[in-house]
Protein backbone atom coordinates (compact mmCIF):
# COMPACT_ATOMS: atom_id res chain seq x y z
CA UNK A 1 0.00 0.00 0.00
CA UNK A 2 2.43 2.06 0.49
CA UNK A 3 4.54 1.45 -2.19
CA UNK A 4 0.83 2.40 -4.47
CA UNK A 5 1.05 5.70 -2.42
CA UNK A 6 4.92 6.35 -3.25
CA UNK A 7 3.38 6.22 -7.17
CA UNK A 8 0.67 8.39 -6.89
CA UNK A 9 2.64 10.81 -5.01
CA UNK A 10 5.87 10.60 -7.11
CA UNK A 11 7.94 9.81 -4.11
CA UNK A 12 11.00 8.29 -4.37
CA UNK A 13 12.27 4.96 -2.96
CA UNK A 14 14.68 4.72 -0.24
CA UNK A 15 17.19 2.60 -0.21
CA UNK A 16 15.47 0.22 2.68
CA UNK A 17 14.68 -2.92 1.10
CA UNK A 18 11.10 -3.74 -0.37
CA UNK A 19 8.55 -5.44 2.24
CA UNK A 20 6.38 -8.23 0.96
CA UNK A 21 3.06 -9.55 1.83
CA UNK A 22 5.03 -12.70 3.14
CA UNK A 23 7.37 -10.75 5.10
CA UNK A 24 5.13 -9.36 6.69
CA UNK A 25 2.49 -12.91 7.72
CA UNK A 26 6.25 -14.67 7.72
CA UNK A 27 4.90 -17.43 5.29
CA UNK A 28 8.20 -17.02 3.27
CA UNK A 29 10.20 -20.25 3.57
CA UNK A 30 14.24 -20.58 4.34
CA UNK A 31 16.48 -21.42 1.99
CA UNK A 32 19.38 -23.81 2.50
CA UNK A 33 22.57 -22.44 3.20
CA UNK A 34 25.03 -24.98 1.34
CA UNK A 35 28.03 -25.59 3.13
CA UNK A 36 31.38 -25.80 1.34
CA UNK A 37 33.09 -29.34 0.22
CA UNK A 38 35.88 -28.93 2.98
CA UNK A 39 33.11 -28.41 5.76
CA UNK A 40 30.33 -30.87 4.35
CA UNK A 41 29.92 -34.16 7.00
CA UNK A 42 29.69 -37.61 4.73
CA UNK A 43 26.73 -39.51 6.55
CA UNK A 44 27.89 -43.55 6.63
CA UNK A 45 25.25 -45.45 4.42
CA UNK A 46 23.12 -47.66 5.88
CA UNK A 47 24.01 -50.95 6.63
CA UNK A 48 27.67 -50.30 6.49
CA UNK A 49 30.29 -50.89 9.00
CA UNK A 50 31.82 -48.27 10.83
CA UNK A 51 35.39 -49.56 10.33
CA UNK A 52 34.54 -50.29 6.41
CA UNK A 53 33.50 -46.94 6.23
CA UNK A 54 36.25 -45.53 8.05
CA UNK A 55 38.67 -47.19 5.21
CA UNK A 56 36.74 -45.72 2.32
CA UNK A 57 37.85 -41.85 3.58
CA UNK A 58 40.77 -39.79 4.12
CA UNK A 59 41.22 -37.74 7.07
CA UNK A 60 39.99 -35.01 4.82
CA UNK A 61 36.87 -36.50 4.18
CA UNK A 62 37.68 -36.71 0.15
CA UNK A 63 35.17 -39.36 -1.36
CA UNK A 64 37.56 -42.35 -2.55
CA UNK A 65 38.62 -42.50 -6.26
CA UNK A 66 37.26 -44.62 -9.11
CA UNK A 67 40.01 -44.95 -10.58
CA UNK A 68 43.55 -46.39 -9.09
CA UNK A 69 45.95 -43.65 -8.49
CA UNK A 70 49.36 -42.47 -7.22
CA UNK A 71 49.95 -39.63 -5.68
CA UNK A 72 53.17 -39.75 -3.84
CA UNK A 73 56.12 -42.36 -3.08
CA UNK A 74 55.64 -45.96 -3.14
CA UNK A 75 57.28 -49.06 -2.71
CA UNK A 76 56.73 -50.14 -6.59
CA UNK A 77 59.82 -49.37 -8.93
CA UNK A 78 60.20 -46.55 -10.77
CA UNK A 79 59.72 -46.54 -14.08
CA UNK A 80 62.16 -46.18 -16.84
CA UNK A 81 62.33 -42.40 -17.58
CA UNK A 82 63.03 -42.55 -21.57
CA UNK A 83 64.59 -39.70 -22.79
CA UNK A 84 65.38 -38.31 -26.14
CA UNK A 85 69.07 -40.02 -26.85
CA UNK A 86 69.21 -42.36 -29.93
CA UNK A 87 69.04 -46.15 -29.22
CA UNK A 88 72.17 -47.85 -29.07
CA UNK A 89 71.84 -50.39 -32.44
CA UNK A 90 71.70 -54.09 -31.38
CA UNK A 91 73.10 -57.03 -34.06
CA UNK A 92 72.13 -60.23 -34.84
CA UNK A 93 75.82 -61.64 -34.91
CA UNK A 94 77.63 -65.07 -34.81
CA UNK A 95 80.13 -65.54 -31.93
CA UNK A 96 82.39 -68.64 -30.37
CA UNK A 97 82.59 -69.83 -26.94
CA UNK A 98 86.34 -70.11 -25.70
CA UNK A 99 85.30 -73.17 -23.47
CA UNK A 100 84.15 -75.59 -26.54
CA UNK A 101 86.71 -77.57 -28.25
CA UNK A 102 84.71 -78.08 -31.42
CA UNK A 103 84.77 -74.50 -32.27
CA UNK A 104 81.05 -74.51 -33.04
CA UNK A 105 78.99 -71.11 -34.34
CA UNK A 106 76.24 -69.56 -32.81
CA UNK A 107 74.20 -66.40 -33.13
CA UNK A 108 72.46 -63.99 -30.66
CA UNK A 109 72.07 -60.26 -30.16
CA UNK A 110 74.87 -58.28 -28.97
CA UNK A 111 75.07 -54.27 -29.09
CA UNK A 112 77.29 -53.12 -31.93
CA UNK A 113 79.73 -51.79 -29.53
CA UNK A 114 80.58 -55.19 -27.75
CA UNK A 115 81.99 -56.61 -31.39
CA UNK A 116 84.55 -58.37 -31.25
CA UNK A 117 84.75 -59.00 -27.57
CA UNK A 118 85.28 -61.90 -25.92
CA UNK A 119 81.86 -64.53 -24.96
CA UNK A 120 81.03 -63.13 -21.29
CA UNK A 121 79.88 -66.01 -20.09
CA UNK A 122 83.31 -67.95 -20.72
CA UNK A 123 84.85 -67.24 -17.70
CA UNK A 124 82.34 -69.48 -15.73
CA UNK A 125 83.70 -72.45 -17.29
CA UNK A 126 86.72 -73.54 -14.28
CA UNK A 127 88.67 -76.35 -15.27
CA UNK A 128 89.96 -78.58 -13.12
CA UNK A 129 94.24 -79.46 -13.52
CA UNK A 130 94.44 -83.38 -13.51
CA UNK A 131 98.56 -83.84 -12.20
CA UNK A 132 100.22 -85.66 -15.41
CA UNK A 133 103.19 -88.32 -14.77
CA UNK A 134 105.56 -89.77 -16.96
CA UNK A 135 106.62 -93.41 -17.53
CA UNK A 136 109.55 -93.39 -15.33
CA UNK A 137 107.73 -91.89 -12.35
CA UNK A 138 105.25 -94.23 -12.97
CA UNK A 139 107.81 -97.41 -12.96
CA UNK A 140 109.73 -95.92 -9.86
CA UNK A 141 106.90 -94.66 -7.47
CA UNK A 142 103.46 -95.37 -8.83
CA UNK A 143 103.67 -99.08 -9.21
CA UNK A 144 100.72 -101.48 -7.99
CA UNK A 145 99.68 -105.20 -7.51
CA UNK A 146 96.10 -104.23 -7.92
CA UNK A 147 96.54 -101.32 -10.84
CA UNK A 148 98.20 -101.50 -14.05
CA UNK A 149 99.31 -98.43 -15.90
CA UNK A 150 96.84 -98.78 -18.72
CA UNK A 151 94.22 -98.86 -16.36
CA UNK A 152 95.45 -95.88 -14.25
CA UNK A 153 96.15 -94.06 -17.21
CA UNK A 154 92.34 -94.28 -18.62
CA UNK A 155 91.27 -93.17 -14.62
CA UNK A 156 93.21 -89.77 -15.30
CA UNK A 157 91.65 -89.34 -18.63
CA UNK A 158 88.00 -89.80 -17.01
CA UNK A 159 89.17 -87.81 -14.21
CA UNK A 160 90.24 -85.06 -16.95
CA UNK A 161 86.62 -85.38 -19.08
CA UNK A 162 84.03 -85.80 -16.45
CA UNK A 163 85.88 -82.76 -14.50
CA UNK A 164 86.32 -85.92 -11.21
CA UNK A 165 82.95 -86.61 -11.15
CA UNK A 166 83.49 -90.35 -9.54
CA UNK A 167 80.07 -91.56 -9.52
CA UNK A 168 79.72 -91.09 -14.01
CA UNK A 169 83.28 -92.63 -14.28
CA UNK A 170 82.28 -95.71 -12.07
CA UNK A 171 79.03 -95.79 -14.17
CA UNK A 172 81.52 -95.83 -17.66
CA UNK A 173 84.13 -97.92 -16.58
CA UNK A 174 82.42 -101.00 -18.02
CA UNK A 175 81.37 -99.78 -20.82
CA UNK A 176 81.94 -100.74 -24.64
CA UNK A 177 85.44 -102.37 -25.15
CA UNK A 178 86.16 -102.37 -21.36
CA UNK A 179 83.06 -104.45 -20.80
CA UNK A 180 85.66 -106.97 -19.54
CA UNK A 181 87.73 -104.99 -17.26
CA UNK A 182 88.52 -105.74 -14.04
CA UNK A 183 85.21 -104.01 -12.14
CA UNK A 184 86.21 -100.95 -9.86
CA UNK A 185 83.89 -99.19 -7.13
CA UNK A 186 83.86 -95.70 -6.57
CA UNK A 187 86.00 -95.62 -3.47
CA UNK A 188 88.51 -97.63 -5.35
CA UNK A 189 88.75 -95.12 -7.78
CA UNK A 190 89.24 -92.53 -5.81
CA UNK A 191 91.51 -94.64 -3.10
CA UNK A 192 94.11 -94.95 -6.58
CA UNK A 193 93.57 -91.22 -7.71
CA UNK A 194 94.20 -89.12 -4.67
CA UNK A 195 97.10 -91.49 -3.87
CA UNK A 196 98.59 -91.09 -7.14
CA UNK A 197 98.10 -87.38 -6.76
CA UNK A 198 99.85 -87.49 -3.53
CA UNK A 199 102.75 -89.60 -4.11
CA UNK A 200 103.51 -87.33 -7.41
CA UNK A 201 103.17 -83.97 -4.87
CA UNK A 202 105.83 -85.98 -2.62
CA UNK A 203 108.58 -86.67 -5.12
CA UNK A 204 108.29 -83.31 -6.88
CA UNK A 205 108.87 -81.47 -3.70
CA UNK A 206 105.61 -80.43 -2.62
CA UNK A 207 104.15 -79.34 0.74
CA UNK A 208 101.95 -81.67 3.11
CA UNK A 209 99.01 -78.97 3.10
CA UNK A 210 98.77 -79.75 -0.11
CA UNK A 211 98.13 -83.86 -0.06
CA UNK A 212 94.72 -85.13 -0.15
CA UNK A 213 93.54 -87.41 2.51
CA UNK A 214 90.91 -90.33 1.87
CA UNK A 215 90.30 -93.17 3.99
CA UNK A 216 88.58 -95.78 1.61
CA UNK A 217 87.54 -98.11 4.18
CA UNK A 218 86.02 -95.60 6.42
CA UNK A 219 84.01 -94.44 3.10
CA UNK A 220 83.02 -98.05 2.65
CA UNK A 221 81.64 -98.70 5.99
CA UNK A 222 80.12 -95.35 6.07
CA UNK A 223 77.74 -95.99 3.28
CA UNK A 224 77.00 -99.92 4.49
CA UNK A 225 75.93 -98.11 7.99
CA UNK A 226 73.44 -96.18 5.48
CA UNK A 227 72.37 -99.10 3.41
CA UNK A 228 72.22 -101.25 7.05
CA UNK A 229 69.96 -98.18 8.30
CA UNK A 230 67.98 -97.24 5.64
CA UNK A 231 67.16 -101.44 5.14
CA UNK A 232 65.40 -101.60 8.75
CA UNK A 233 61.89 -103.12 9.23
CA UNK A 234 59.17 -101.13 11.10
CA UNK A 235 59.27 -103.72 13.54
CA UNK A 236 63.13 -103.36 14.19
CA UNK A 237 62.44 -99.85 14.26
CA UNK A 238 59.96 -100.09 16.96
CA UNK A 239 62.64 -102.43 18.98
CA UNK A 240 65.10 -99.92 19.13
CA UNK A 241 62.73 -97.33 20.30
CA UNK A 242 62.00 -99.58 23.28
CA UNK A 243 65.56 -100.55 24.06
CA UNK A 244 66.20 -96.85 23.49
CA UNK A 245 63.61 -95.93 26.51
CA UNK A 246 64.73 -98.89 28.75
CA UNK A 247 68.34 -97.83 28.91
CA UNK A 248 67.03 -94.17 29.63
CA UNK A 249 65.10 -95.57 32.32
CA UNK A 250 67.88 -97.42 33.28
CA UNK A 251 70.40 -94.61 33.67
CA UNK A 252 67.78 -92.70 35.47
CA UNK A 253 67.63 -95.06 38.18
CA UNK A 254 71.70 -95.20 38.30
CA UNK A 255 71.33 -91.32 38.20
CA UNK A 256 68.58 -92.04 41.47
CA UNK A 257 71.01 -94.36 43.54
CA UNK A 258 74.27 -92.34 42.82
CA UNK A 259 72.18 -89.33 44.84
CA UNK A 260 71.19 -91.51 47.34
CA UNK A 261 74.42 -92.87 48.10
CA UNK A 262 75.68 -89.23 47.65
CA UNK A 263 72.92 -88.38 50.65
CA UNK A 264 74.30 -91.24 53.22
CA UNK A 265 77.60 -90.44 52.56
CA UNK A 266 76.91 -86.71 53.22
CA UNK A 267 74.94 -87.42 56.63
CA UNK A 268 77.51 -89.79 57.90
CA UNK A 269 80.22 -87.51 57.86
CA UNK A 270 77.86 -84.73 59.28
CA UNK A 271 77.21 -87.35 62.05
CA UNK A 272 81.06 -87.93 62.39
CA UNK A 273 81.53 -84.18 62.57
CA UNK A 274 79.14 -83.73 65.54
CA UNK A 275 81.01 -86.55 67.32
CA UNK A 276 84.58 -85.47 67.19
CA UNK A 277 83.18 -81.72 67.77
CA UNK A 278 81.64 -83.11 71.33
CA UNK A 279 84.61 -85.78 72.27
CA UNK A 280 86.82 -81.98 71.78
CA UNK A 281 84.37 -80.27 74.09
CA UNK A 282 84.65 -82.79 77.11
CA UNK A 283 88.35 -82.66 76.55
CA UNK A 284 88.73 -79.01 76.78
CA UNK A 285 86.15 -79.16 79.86
CA UNK A 286 88.76 -81.72 82.12
CA UNK A 287 91.65 -79.76 81.01
CA UNK A 288 90.07 -76.67 82.47
CA UNK A 289 88.50 -77.12 85.55
CA UNK A 290 90.80 -79.95 87.08
CA UNK A 291 88.37 -82.05 88.46
CA UNK A 292 89.43 -84.96 91.01
CA UNK A 293 88.25 -87.88 89.65
CA UNK A 294 85.50 -89.04 92.15
CA UNK A 295 84.61 -92.79 92.59
CA UNK A 296 81.27 -93.67 91.69
CA UNK A 297 79.83 -97.40 93.27
CA UNK A 298 79.08 -99.56 91.07
CA UNK A 299 74.96 -99.95 90.82
CA UNK A 300 73.88 -103.17 90.31
CA UNK A 301 71.82 -103.95 87.18
CA UNK A 302 69.66 -106.37 85.64
CA UNK A 303 71.20 -105.87 82.36
CA UNK A 304 72.84 -109.69 80.40
CA UNK A 305 76.23 -109.02 79.13
CA UNK A 306 75.41 -111.19 76.28
CA UNK A 307 73.39 -108.35 75.13
CA UNK A 308 75.38 -105.93 75.43
CA UNK A 309 78.06 -107.85 73.47
CA UNK A 310 74.96 -108.54 70.81
CA UNK A 311 74.51 -104.45 70.46
CA UNK A 312 77.55 -103.76 70.53
CA UNK A 313 78.40 -106.40 67.86
CA UNK A 314 75.33 -104.32 65.85
CA UNK A 315 76.93 -101.38 65.86
CA UNK A 316 79.87 -102.43 64.70
CA UNK A 317 78.27 -104.30 61.73
CA UNK A 318 76.28 -101.02 61.11
CA UNK A 319 79.37 -98.91 61.21
CA UNK A 320 81.11 -101.38 58.79
CA UNK A 321 78.16 -101.48 56.16
CA UNK A 322 77.91 -98.31 56.25
CA UNK A 323 80.95 -96.98 55.38
CA UNK A 324 81.04 -99.70 52.48
CA UNK A 325 77.72 -98.49 50.74
CA UNK A 326 79.78 -96.57 47.80
CA UNK A 327 81.30 -99.89 47.30
CA UNK A 328 77.63 -101.77 46.94
CA UNK A 329 75.59 -99.88 45.17
CA UNK A 330 72.87 -101.81 46.36
CA UNK A 331 73.00 -101.01 49.47
CA UNK A 332 70.20 -99.16 51.22
CA UNK A 333 68.53 -98.57 54.80
CA UNK A 334 66.09 -101.77 54.44
CA UNK A 335 68.81 -103.91 53.96
CA UNK A 336 70.49 -102.82 57.05
CA UNK A 337 67.05 -103.07 58.74
CA UNK A 338 66.62 -106.54 58.08
CA UNK A 339 70.52 -107.46 58.77
CA UNK A 340 69.99 -106.05 62.49
CA UNK A 341 66.76 -107.54 63.08
CA UNK A 342 67.68 -111.22 61.90
CA UNK A 343 70.82 -110.63 64.10
CA UNK A 344 69.16 -109.75 67.28
CA UNK A 345 66.21 -112.36 66.84
CA UNK A 346 68.42 -115.43 65.91
CA UNK A 347 67.71 -117.07 69.12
Amino acid sequence: MTEDIRDIMDIERGPTPQVSKEDILGTQTKKKISLPSGNRQTRRPEGMAREVFALLYNDKKDVPPVIETETGPTYKLQKARLGMRRVRPWVWAPFTNPARTDNVSFSHWRRVADEGKEYPFAKFNKKIEIPKYTVIEYKEHLMSETWTQEETDRLFDMCELFDLRFIIIQARWNLGEYENAVKRSTEDLKDRYYSVCNTLTKIRGGSINESKMYDAEHETRRKQQLERLYSRTPQQIEEEQMLIQEMRKIEARKRDRDRKTQDLQKLISAVDKQNDSRKSLKIDKKTTHHRKRVTVPVRPTRVDPNVIFNYLFIYNLIKMLISRTLKLPLLNFRTLKIVVYLHVHKE
